[in-house]
């Protein structure tokens, strides 16, 4: 079955960085597109950005753009979200998801507060 499972959150303080991962199963990763989603308590969950099926970033968000750099490894079958810059308005669970899709994963919590 489809298994989407994320890692690499954690608190950092504004201005730090952190990458984000998630490993892909029970599908061909290769030929799906990928995203990142956020959901910041009390708030809904938003695209952050995707990636193509070839590692082309098709979509990112204003409000993270220059910052956040989504990738993807299909050796490895693995979607990447590195973030740089974090401002505590960066604060959310973040979810990978298959574009297209209801698969989520369990989902990554980023805190950042000094």
């Amino acid at each position: 079955q489809v298994q989407l499972v994320e890692s690499g959150g954690g608190l950092v303080q504004p201005g730090g960085s952190l990458t984000l991962s998630c490993v892909a199963s029970g599908f061909d990763f290769s030929t799906y597109a990928m995203n990142w989603y956020r959901q910041a308590l009390g708030q809904e969950r938003e695209l952050v950005a995707r990636v193509n099926s070839v590692g082309y970033a098709t979509f990112v968000d204003n409000s993270v753009k220059g910052r956040f750099t989504i990738s993807r490894d299909n050796a490895k079958n693995t979607v990447y979200l590195q973030m740089d810059t974090l401002k505590p308005d960066d604060t959310a669970v973040y979810y990978c998801n298959r574009f297209g899709s209801n698969y989520w994963g369990q989902g990554t919590q980023v805190t950042v507060s000094s």
